[in-house]
């Protein structure tokens, strides 16, 4: 049995051993206003984030003044749609895509003058994604889309638009069909046709390569229809119209009429 004198003994050199604790100081005085420096921060950032955009939009409304003082009928009526043209000049470029040459990373050389995108900045018209514009003597000589199937150049005005846009689209559809064509799946080729000619309407390339589809697949009277209509497309009056748009089909009509006299032996 310890003590009652031992206990204490051993009380008090335990407390002497036990680790000191300092007084705790105030970090304020009571009543002392804590400095709000965050609160400042944020506001210079935001002070400085509306200069910064009011300075853009000054830059921005100075080029579509100096755009509109400038364009012609074409340019204009692409500027009102908000869309890109050839032959636009730079503050046109600007205008049509809502940018600055903040946006934009500008290359010169000689004649030619090339605008990209930079990287993580949103620029396009109101057509699509723009990825670069290149200039000639100032003026745009061409651009460029980013679309689902890739970069779209638009090099003359047949290529712009929702025209040109559906054009686009099916003549990688076609290609896509071609190859799978070739690699003899016909019925995965005729998909794409099909998609094809909903995309670009009257399309007699379409009409061919679903004709020539069909008769692969042994489906004579659909491939039938679609050789008369191909020929239909075909006839004179739209090949003068046309001018040489469709030449390069000469062979493809001669193949299409025999093809029909076959078809309408075999029925």
């Amino acid at each position: 049995m310890i003590k009652p004198l031992s206990l204490a003994a051993l009380l008090v050199a335990a407390a002497a051993c036990a680790p000191r604790m300092e007084p705790v100081r105030p970090i304020y005085r009571n009543g002392q206003v804590v400095p709000r420096t965050s609160d400042a921060t944020v506001d210079d950032a935001r002070l400085d984030g509306e200069a910064r955009r009011r300075d853009a939009r000054v830059q921005a409304d100075a080029s579509a003044e100096a755009a509109l003082a400038q364009c012609t009928a074409a340019t204009c009526d692409a500027l009102t749609r908000g869309e890109l043209a050839v032959g636009m000049t730079r503050d046109q470029v600007f205008a049509a895509t809502g940018t600055t040459p903040a946006a934009w990373e500008e290359r010169a050389g000689g004649r030619m003058t090339t605008l990209s995108a930079l990287d993580g900045v949103r620029v396009g018209d109101a057509v699509a994604p723009v990825a670069m514009v290149t200039l000639e003597d100032g003026r745009v000589r061409s651009y460029a889309y980013r679309e689902p199937q890739g970069l779209r150049l638009v090099a003359s005005p047949a290529d712009a638009g929702a025209r040109g846009t559906a054009r686009a689209r099916a003549a990688a559809l076609l290609r896509d069909g071609d190859e799978l064509a070739l690699a003899g799946r016909f019925t995965a080729a005729l998909d794409r046709y099909d998609r094809a000619d909903v995309v670009d309407i009257d399309n007699p390339e379409t009409t061919i390569r679903i004709a020539r589809a069909l008769d692969k697949l042994l489906r004579p009277r659909e491939a039938e229809i679609r050789y008369q209509l191909f020929l239909h497309q075909m006839n004179l009056e739209t090949i003068r119209a046309q001018g040489e748009a469709y030449a390069h089909l000469g062979a493809a009509i001669v193949e299409a009429r025999e093809r029909l006299i076959v078809l309408e032996r075999g029925r």
